[in-house]
């Protein structure tokens, strides 16, 4: 087979709807717009408009910004990674498998918050200040991905 020997199955193609030609064609005169009022006319597509009732997009509050392209963290503290032992390199595959987080998202991110008693290699997207200096500090390495 190639390339110019291709069809379409039986069915596929139609032919478009010929709108307003006679009223043999099943859609003449008014062309399925019924007769005059606002939806009968051209461009006239109000979006949003509800009957003239104040509209959702009028009636929610409105405020502060909504950054959709911020990179969201899921967040560990310090202390929850003593729940693995000494030596152990921690990922955020074995976060997910020890049930301290429950997805991902855009990666995790360790604070500072509580103590860190046993030398762990931590190997996730991103860390505080106070988290990396406590994780280097109980012997441990904290690598960023």
């Amino acid at each position: 087979m190639k390339l110019h020997e291709l069809k379409a199955s039986k069915g596929a193609n139609t032919a478009p709807t010929r709108k307003g030609r006679g009223a043999g064609s099943g859609n003449g005169k008014t062309a399925g717009y019924g007769h005059k009022g606002q939806k009968a006319r051209s461009g006239v597509k109000k979006a949003g408009f509800e009957g003239g009732q104040m509209p959702l997009q009028r009636r929610l509050p409105k405020r502060g910004f909504n950054n959709i392209f911020a990179t969201k963290y899921v967040i560990v503290k310090v202390s929850d990674l003593d729940k693995f032992e000494a030596g152990a390199t921690i990922d955020e595959a074995a976060l997910l498998e020890k049930g301290i987080i429950s997805k991902t998202l855009d990666g995790v991110k360790v604070l500072g918050n509580g103590e860190l008693t046993k030398a762990v290699n931590v190997k996730v997207s991103a860390y505080t200040a106070s988290a990396k200096e406590k994780i280097e500090k109980a012997g441990g390495k904290a690598e960023v991905i």
